[in-house]
Protein backbone atom coordinates (compact mmCIF):
# COMPACT_ATOMS: atom_id res chain seq x y z
CA UNK A 1 0.00 0.00 0.00
CA UNK A 2 1.51 3.21 -0.87
CA UNK A 3 2.38 5.70 1.64
CA UNK A 4 1.49 9.63 1.37
CA UNK A 5 2.20 12.18 3.77
CA UNK A 6 0.20 15.40 3.96
CA UNK A 7 1.80 18.29 5.18
CA UNK A 8 -0.66 21.34 5.81
CA UNK A 9 -1.31 23.58 8.43
CA UNK A 10 -4.91 23.58 7.96
CA UNK A 11 -6.20 20.77 9.94
CA UNK A 12 -9.78 20.63 7.19
CA UNK A 13 -7.78 20.08 4.49
CA UNK A 14 -5.75 17.43 5.85
CA UNK A 15 -8.95 15.44 7.35
CA UNK A 16 -10.69 15.97 3.62
CA UNK A 17 -6.97 14.68 1.65
CA UNK A 18 -6.89 12.08 4.08
CA UNK A 19 -10.52 10.69 3.74
CA UNK A 20 -10.39 10.98 0.03
CA UNK A 21 -6.93 9.04 -0.12
CA UNK A 22 -7.64 6.18 2.31
CA UNK A 23 -10.58 5.59 0.32
CA UNK A 24 -8.45 4.86 -2.36
CA UNK A 25 -6.45 2.52 0.01
CA UNK A 26 -3.52 4.51 0.23
CA UNK A 27 -2.11 4.68 3.80
CA UNK A 28 -1.89 8.49 5.04
CA UNK A 29 0.20 10.34 7.35
CA UNK A 30 -0.06 14.45 8.52
CA UNK A 31 2.16 16.80 9.69
CA UNK A 32 0.28 20.76 10.49
CA UNK A 33 3.56 22.17 9.46
CA UNK A 34 6.85 22.29 7.75
CA UNK A 35 9.19 21.30 9.97
CA UNK A 36 7.31 18.49 11.02
CA UNK A 37 6.64 17.11 7.57
CA UNK A 38 10.29 17.46 6.60
CA UNK A 39 11.23 15.41 9.82
CA UNK A 40 8.71 12.60 8.84
CA UNK A 41 10.06 12.65 5.74
CA UNK A 42 13.79 11.90 7.38
CA UNK A 43 12.26 9.21 9.35
CA UNK A 44 9.72 7.36 7.33
CA UNK A 45 9.95 5.92 3.65
CA UNK A 46 7.15 7.94 2.05
CA UNK A 47 5.90 7.26 -1.43
CA UNK A 48 4.37 10.69 -1.96
CA UNK A 49 4.08 13.94 -0.43
CA UNK A 50 1.16 16.97 -0.78
CA UNK A 51 2.92 19.67 0.30
CA UNK A 52 1.17 22.95 1.00
CA UNK A 53 3.09 26.20 0.07
CA UNK A 54 2.58 28.68 2.66
CA UNK A 55 3.05 27.28 6.12
CA UNK A 56 4.59 28.09 9.62
CA UNK A 57 8.05 27.28 10.86
CA UNK A 58 9.02 26.54 7.38
CA UNK A 59 7.44 26.91 3.73
CA UNK A 60 6.62 24.16 1.22
CA UNK A 61 9.25 25.56 -1.19
CA UNK A 62 11.92 24.89 1.76
CA UNK A 63 10.58 21.59 2.84
CA UNK A 64 11.04 20.55 -1.42
CA UNK A 65 14.07 21.63 -1.17
CA UNK A 66 15.54 19.92 1.82
CA UNK A 67 13.88 16.86 0.95
CA UNK A 68 15.83 16.63 -2.28
CA UNK A 69 19.18 16.53 -0.43
CA UNK A 70 18.34 13.75 1.47
CA UNK A 71 19.01 10.04 0.51
CA UNK A 72 14.93 9.41 0.69
CA UNK A 73 13.35 11.17 -2.24
CA UNK A 74 9.67 10.69 -2.45
CA UNK A 75 7.59 12.65 -4.87
CA UNK A 76 5.84 15.90 -4.38
CA UNK A 77 3.13 17.57 -5.41
CA UNK A 78 2.32 20.66 -4.14
CA UNK A 79 -0.69 22.47 -3.30
CA UNK A 80 -1.90 26.06 -2.24
CA UNK A 81 -4.57 28.67 -2.30
CA UNK A 82 -2.22 31.30 -3.44
CA UNK A 83 -0.66 29.83 -6.59
CA UNK A 84 0.68 31.73 -9.92
CA UNK A 85 2.16 29.96 -12.67
CA UNK A 86 5.84 31.52 -11.62
CA UNK A 87 5.04 29.49 -8.42
CA UNK A 88 4.68 26.37 -10.05
CA UNK A 89 7.16 27.13 -12.37
CA UNK A 90 9.55 27.40 -9.31
CA UNK A 91 8.01 24.40 -8.33
CA UNK A 92 8.70 21.95 -11.11
CA UNK A 93 12.84 23.27 -10.94
CA UNK A 94 12.86 22.21 -7.38
CA UNK A 95 12.08 19.26 -8.61
CA UNK A 96 7.96 18.59 -7.87
CA UNK A 97 6.19 16.55 -9.80
CA UNK A 98 3.03 18.75 -10.07
CA UNK A 99 1.67 21.57 -8.65
CA UNK A 100 -2.27 21.44 -7.68
CA UNK A 101 -4.48 25.22 -6.83
CA UNK A 102 -6.75 24.99 -3.74
CA UNK A 103 -9.30 23.95 -3.26
CA UNK A 104 -8.33 20.43 -5.14
CA UNK A 105 -10.37 18.88 -7.95
CA UNK A 106 -10.67 15.68 -7.00
CA UNK A 107 -10.26 13.89 -10.20
CA UNK A 108 -7.34 15.67 -11.17
CA UNK A 109 -6.03 15.64 -7.47
CA UNK A 110 -6.73 11.72 -7.79
CA UNK A 111 -5.01 11.47 -11.55
CA UNK A 112 -1.99 13.76 -10.47
CA UNK A 113 -1.36 10.62 -7.22
CA UNK A 114 -1.51 8.29 -9.32
CA UNK A 115 0.64 9.28 -12.46
CA UNK A 116 3.29 10.72 -9.87
CA UNK A 117 3.34 7.03 -7.85
CA UNK A 118 3.57 5.82 -11.19
CA UNK A 119 6.58 7.79 -11.59
CA UNK A 120 7.97 6.76 -8.22
CA UNK A 121 8.11 3.10 -9.26
CA UNK A 122 9.45 3.77 -12.57
CA UNK A 123 12.64 5.80 -10.70
CA UNK A 124 12.82 3.04 -8.62
CA UNK A 125 13.02 0.41 -11.45
CA UNK A 126 15.55 2.23 -13.27
CA UNK A 127 17.88 2.18 -10.15
CA UNK A 128 17.48 -1.37 -10.11
CA UNK A 129 18.37 -1.75 -13.45
CA UNK A 130 21.27 0.43 -13.09
CA UNK A 131 22.41 -1.20 -10.56
CA UNK A 132 22.12 -4.97 -12.29
CA UNK A 133 23.64 -3.11 -15.37
CA UNK A 134 26.95 -1.85 -13.26
CA UNK A 135 27.29 -5.03 -11.39
CA UNK A 136 27.03 -6.94 -14.96
CA UNK A 137 29.47 -4.63 -16.48
CA UNK A 138 32.11 -4.66 -13.55
CA UNK A 139 35.51 -5.57 -14.70
CA UNK A 140 36.51 -8.73 -12.63
CA UNK A 141 39.90 -9.51 -11.68
CA UNK A 142 43.24 -8.45 -9.75
CA UNK A 143 46.01 -9.29 -11.54
CA UNK A 144 48.90 -7.22 -12.82
CA UNK A 145 48.20 -7.38 -16.56
CA UNK A 146 44.10 -6.44 -15.93
CA UNK A 147 45.33 -3.81 -13.15
CA UNK A 148 47.29 -1.77 -15.58
CA UNK A 149 44.30 -1.55 -17.77
CA UNK A 150 41.84 -0.20 -14.86
CA UNK A 151 44.41 1.79 -14.08
CA UNK A 152 44.65 3.65 -17.62
CA UNK A 153 40.84 3.63 -17.30
CA UNK A 154 41.07 5.60 -14.31
CA UNK A 155 43.56 8.23 -16.41
CA UNK A 156 41.93 8.24 -19.55
CA UNK A 157 37.74 8.34 -18.69
CA UNK A 158 37.52 11.58 -17.64
CA UNK A 159 39.32 13.16 -20.82
CA UNK A 160 37.85 13.24 -23.89
CA UNK A 161 40.64 11.20 -25.36
CA UNK A 162 40.61 8.84 -28.08
CA UNK A 163 41.19 5.59 -27.34
CA UNK A 164 41.90 2.11 -29.39
CA UNK A 165 41.02 -0.91 -27.68
CA UNK A 166 42.79 -3.85 -28.82
CA UNK A 167 43.63 -7.80 -27.85
CA UNK A 168 42.24 -10.83 -29.07
CA UNK A 169 38.54 -12.26 -29.40
CA UNK A 170 36.57 -12.68 -26.08
CA UNK A 171 38.77 -10.82 -24.27
CA UNK A 172 36.23 -7.78 -22.83
CA UNK A 173 37.21 -5.31 -25.11
CA UNK A 174 33.27 -3.57 -25.10
CA UNK A 175 33.24 -4.26 -21.78
CA UNK A 176 36.66 -1.56 -21.16
CA UNK A 177 34.67 0.78 -23.82
CA UNK A 178 31.52 1.29 -20.95
CA UNK A 179 33.62 1.66 -17.99
CA UNK A 180 35.50 4.10 -20.02
CA UNK A 181 32.01 5.95 -20.58
CA UNK A 182 30.62 4.93 -17.46
CA UNK A 183 33.68 7.32 -15.36
CA UNK A 184 33.70 10.27 -17.81
CA UNK A 185 31.87 13.38 -17.76
CA UNK A 186 29.44 11.91 -20.37
CA UNK A 187 28.29 9.14 -18.86
CA UNK A 188 24.55 10.42 -18.78
CA UNK A 189 24.64 10.68 -22.42
CA UNK A 190 24.05 7.57 -24.91
CA UNK A 191 26.89 5.18 -25.41
CA UNK A 192 26.23 3.62 -29.19
CA UNK A 193 28.20 0.71 -29.99
CA UNK A 194 28.71 -0.83 -33.48
CA UNK A 195 30.27 -3.59 -34.52
CA UNK A 196 31.84 -3.06 -37.75
CA UNK A 197 32.36 -6.61 -38.84
CA UNK A 198 28.79 -7.38 -38.89
CA UNK A 199 27.59 -4.87 -41.21
CA UNK A 200 27.96 -5.37 -45.02
CA UNK A 201 30.50 -2.94 -46.17
CA UNK A 202 27.39 -1.46 -48.33
CA UNK A 203 25.85 -0.60 -45.38
CA UNK A 204 28.26 0.39 -43.32
CA UNK A 205 28.12 4.58 -44.21
CA UNK A 206 24.50 4.72 -43.93
CA UNK A 207 24.74 3.01 -40.59
CA UNK A 208 26.95 5.71 -39.29
CA UNK A 209 26.38 8.42 -40.83
CA UNK A 210 22.35 7.99 -41.47
CA UNK A 211 20.72 8.54 -45.02
CA UNK A 212 18.06 11.14 -46.61
CA UNK A 213 14.87 9.51 -47.77
CA UNK A 214 15.62 8.16 -51.71
CA UNK A 215 19.52 8.12 -50.65
CA UNK A 216 18.78 4.33 -52.45
CA UNK A 217 16.44 1.96 -53.22
CA UNK A 218 15.21 1.08 -49.87
CA UNK A 219 15.79 4.38 -48.10
CA UNK A 220 11.80 5.04 -47.86
CA UNK A 221 12.86 7.45 -45.30
CA UNK A 222 15.43 9.57 -43.57
CA UNK A 223 17.05 7.68 -41.19
CA UNK A 224 19.83 9.30 -38.52
CA UNK A 225 22.76 7.92 -38.05
CA UNK A 226 25.02 6.38 -35.15
CA UNK A 227 27.60 9.21 -34.73
CA UNK A 228 23.86 11.74 -34.97
CA UNK A 229 22.15 8.83 -31.76
CA UNK A 230 25.39 9.00 -29.76
CA UNK A 231 25.96 13.01 -29.83
CA UNK A 232 27.09 14.54 -26.64
CA UNK A 233 27.96 10.95 -25.81
CA UNK A 234 29.86 8.17 -26.38
CA UNK A 235 30.29 6.46 -29.90
CA UNK A 236 32.06 2.40 -29.99
CA UNK A 237 33.87 1.25 -33.03
CA UNK A 238 33.86 -2.38 -32.97
CA UNK A 239 36.26 -4.65 -34.86
CA UNK A 240 36.80 -0.59 -36.60
CA UNK A 241 39.82 -2.60 -38.50
CA UNK A 242 36.89 -4.35 -40.70
CA UNK A 243 35.22 -1.27 -41.84
CA UNK A 244 35.79 -0.39 -45.55
CA UNK A 245 37.98 2.59 -46.87
CA UNK A 246 35.87 4.54 -47.53
CA UNK A 247 33.68 4.55 -44.63
CA UNK A 248 37.42 5.21 -42.79
CA UNK A 249 37.44 8.20 -44.76
CA UNK A 250 34.28 9.55 -43.86
CA UNK A 251 34.85 8.86 -40.24
CA UNK A 252 38.15 10.85 -40.24
CA UNK A 253 36.34 14.01 -41.63
CA UNK A 254 33.96 13.51 -38.63
CA UNK A 255 36.49 13.32 -36.20
CA UNK A 256 38.93 15.98 -37.81
CA UNK A 257 35.74 18.72 -38.19
CA UNK A 258 33.19 17.63 -35.75
CA UNK A 259 31.05 16.87 -39.07
CA UNK A 260 29.17 14.52 -40.86
CA UNK A 261 27.15 14.20 -44.00
CA UNK A 262 24.06 11.83 -44.68
CA UNK A 263 24.24 9.40 -47.15
CA UNK A 264 22.51 11.50 -50.24
CA UNK A 265 22.42 14.29 -48.26
CA UNK A 266 24.36 17.91 -49.35
CA UNK A 267 24.00 19.12 -45.85
CA UNK A 268 26.74 19.24 -42.62
CA UNK A 269 25.32 18.17 -39.11
CA UNK A 270 27.77 19.12 -36.23
CA UNK A 271 27.98 15.83 -33.77
CA UNK A 272 29.70 15.83 -30.51
CA UNK A 273 31.28 12.66 -29.70
CA UNK A 274 33.78 10.47 -28.24
CA UNK A 275 35.15 7.69 -30.31
CA UNK A 276 36.15 4.60 -28.72
CA UNK A 277 37.24 1.91 -31.09
CA UNK A 278 38.38 -1.94 -30.74
CA UNK A 279 39.94 -4.22 -32.83
CA UNK A 280 41.71 -7.89 -32.44
CA UNK A 281 44.05 -7.11 -35.94
CA UNK A 282 46.91 -5.38 -35.66
CA UNK A 283 46.40 -1.92 -38.01
CA UNK A 284 49.71 -0.99 -38.35
CA UNK A 285 50.51 -4.36 -40.69
CA UNK A 286 46.66 -3.51 -42.03
CA UNK A 287 48.31 -0.13 -43.16
CA UNK A 288 51.21 -1.91 -44.77
CA UNK A 289 48.82 -3.90 -46.66
CA UNK A 290 46.89 -0.78 -47.39
CA UNK A 291 43.69 -2.02 -46.20
CA UNK A 292 43.72 1.26 -43.37
CA UNK A 293 44.26 4.77 -43.28
CA UNK A 294 47.23 5.72 -41.68
CA UNK A 295 45.91 9.01 -40.57
CA UNK A 296 42.79 7.51 -39.09
CA UNK A 297 45.19 4.78 -37.08
CA UNK A 298 46.65 8.08 -35.55
CA UNK A 299 43.19 9.38 -35.06
CA UNK A 300 42.03 6.94 -33.21
CA UNK A 301 44.56 5.44 -31.04
CA UNK A 302 45.25 8.78 -28.99
CA UNK A 303 45.51 5.94 -25.92
CA UNK A 304 46.38 2.82 -26.33
CA UNK A 305 44.59 0.14 -24.29
CA UNK A 306 45.64 -3.91 -24.62
CA UNK A 307 43.37 -5.87 -23.30
CA UNK A 308 45.24 -9.29 -21.62
CA UNK A 309 43.81 -12.34 -23.09
CA UNK A 310 42.60 -15.09 -20.69
CA UNK A 311 45.88 -16.87 -20.18
CA UNK A 312 48.18 -14.12 -19.22
CA UNK A 313 45.56 -13.40 -16.17
CA UNK A 314 45.10 -17.19 -14.87
CA UNK A 315 44.99 -15.85 -11.35
CA UNK A 316 42.02 -13.97 -12.24
CA UNK A 317 39.76 -17.30 -12.91
CA UNK A 318 38.58 -17.76 -9.45
CA UNK A 319 37.05 -14.59 -9.68
CA UNK A 320 35.38 -14.66 -12.75
CA UNK A 321 33.95 -18.14 -12.35
CA UNK A 322 32.50 -16.88 -9.37
CA UNK A 323 31.05 -13.89 -10.79
CA UNK A 324 29.69 -16.15 -13.16
CA UNK A 325 28.24 -18.57 -11.25
CA UNK A 326 26.44 -15.37 -9.27
CA UNK A 327 25.08 -14.37 -12.49
CA UNK A 328 23.74 -17.56 -14.12
CA UNK A 329 22.09 -18.32 -10.83
CA UNK A 330 20.40 -14.91 -11.04
CA UNK A 331 19.34 -15.29 -14.70
CA UNK A 332 17.82 -18.82 -13.96
CA UNK A 333 16.42 -17.72 -11.06
CA UNK A 334 18.06 -20.17 -8.68
CA UNK A 335 20.89 -21.20 -6.00
CA UNK A 336 24.20 -20.08 -6.89
CA UNK A 337 26.23 -23.13 -7.19
CA UNK A 338 29.40 -23.96 -5.09
CA UNK A 339 32.73 -25.30 -7.41
CA UNK A 340 35.35 -27.57 -5.95
CA UNK A 341 39.15 -26.23 -5.85
CA UNK A 342 40.00 -28.76 -7.92
CA UNK A 343 37.59 -28.12 -10.52
CA UNK A 344 38.93 -24.38 -10.34
CA UNK A 345 42.73 -25.50 -10.92
CA UNK A 346 41.66 -27.74 -13.73
CA UNK A 347 40.17 -24.99 -15.40
CA UNK A 348 43.14 -22.66 -14.44
CA UNK A 349 45.21 -25.49 -16.76
CA UNK A 350 43.26 -24.87 -20.08
CA UNK A 351 44.29 -22.88 -22.89
CA UNK A 352 41.66 -20.51 -23.15
CA UNK A 353 41.37 -19.68 -26.70
CA UNK A 354 38.14 -18.21 -26.62
CA UNK A 355 38.90 -16.12 -23.63
CA UNK A 356 36.62 -14.54 -21.19
CA UNK A 357 33.50 -15.16 -23.51
CA UNK A 358 34.34 -18.89 -23.67
CA UNK A 359 34.99 -18.98 -20.06
CA UNK A 360 31.20 -18.13 -19.40
CA UNK A 361 30.14 -20.18 -21.80
CA UNK A 362 31.92 -23.56 -19.75
CA UNK A 363 30.95 -22.27 -16.09
CA UNK A 364 27.29 -21.88 -17.95
CA UNK A 365 27.57 -25.41 -19.01
CA UNK A 366 28.84 -27.01 -15.90
CA UNK A 367 25.74 -25.28 -13.96
CA UNK A 368 23.28 -26.98 -16.29
CA UNK A 369 25.08 -30.12 -16.52
CA UNK A 370 27.43 -30.64 -13.57
CA UNK A 371 26.39 -31.93 -9.88
CA UNK A 372 25.11 -29.88 -7.43
CA UNK A 373 29.20 -28.94 -6.35
CA UNK A 374 30.70 -28.61 -9.53
CA UNK A 375 33.82 -30.94 -9.70
CA UNK A 376 37.11 -32.13 -11.17
CA UNK A 377 35.02 -34.88 -12.94
CA UNK A 378 32.28 -32.76 -14.26
CA UNK A 379 35.43 -30.75 -16.07
CA UNK A 380 36.51 -33.34 -17.74
CA UNK A 381 32.83 -34.38 -18.61
CA UNK A 382 31.70 -31.13 -19.97
CA UNK A 383 34.65 -28.98 -20.68
CA UNK A 384 36.32 -28.48 -24.29
CA UNK A 385 39.90 -29.38 -23.03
Amino acid sequence: MPKILIIDDEKVIRSTLKEILEYEKYEIFEAQDGEKGLEMIKNEDFDLVLCDIKMPKMDGMEVLSKASELSKQPQFIMISAHGSIETAVEATKKGAFDFIPKPPDLNRLLLTVRNALDKKELVQETKVLKKKLSKKLDMVGESKAISIVKETIEKVAPTDARVLITGPNGTGKELVSHWIHQKSSREKAPFIAVNCAAIPAELIESELFGHEKGAFTSANKQRQGKFEQANGGTLFLDEIGDMSLSAQAKVLRALQEHKITRVGGDKDIKVDVRVLAATNKDLKNEIAEGNFREDLYHRISVILIQVPPLKDRRDDIPLLVDKFLGDIAGEYGTTKKEIEKAAIQKLQEFPWTGNIRELRNVIERLVILGGKSISAEDIKKYADY
